[in-house]
């Protein structure tokens, strides 16, 4: 799944140690769509290598691909949004602004002839 938008804050990064005695690093990025209603989403990039090869900015247009998973824990469920590939959304060349150019200037309408009340053919306007 994709998600396109603007990162919006940045979370604190959490570190520890596995079972097995491997360090890890994971960090949660907030991004926001650019809908009528925008829309918020919570992600998480886990690892160091992937933390630095993806190198999030605040207020950076991303697109982020991500996967959605549920695990249990004490009878509850928590969704997990895991990213594995983040692109930066291509800057849009934009035009330069040309003048306004004005409307060209209409010579005013024909004066139209007074309403006849013999002549049921005309409409007065």
């Amino acid at each position: 799944m994709e998600f396109i938008g603007k990162i919006i804050a940045i979370l604190p990064p959490k570190e520890g140690v596995s079972k097995t005695g491997n360090a890890w690093k994971a960090q949660e990025f907030v991004i926001e769509n650019h809908d009528q209603y925008p829309r918020k989403m919570c992600f998480e990039v886990f690892g160091t290598d992937k933390l630095e090869q993806f190198n999030i900015q605040l207020g950076e247009e991303l697109t982020v691909s991500f996967d959605i998973d549920a695990r249990q824990w004490q009878d509850r469920w928590f969704n997990s949004i895991r990213a594995w590939r983040v692109d930066r959304v291509a800057a849009t060349q934009q035009m330069p602004a040309q003048p306004a150019q004005s409307a060209p200037v209409m010579p005013p309408p024909a004066a139209a002839p007074a309403f006849q009340a013999g002549n049921n053919d005309d409409l007065p306007f």
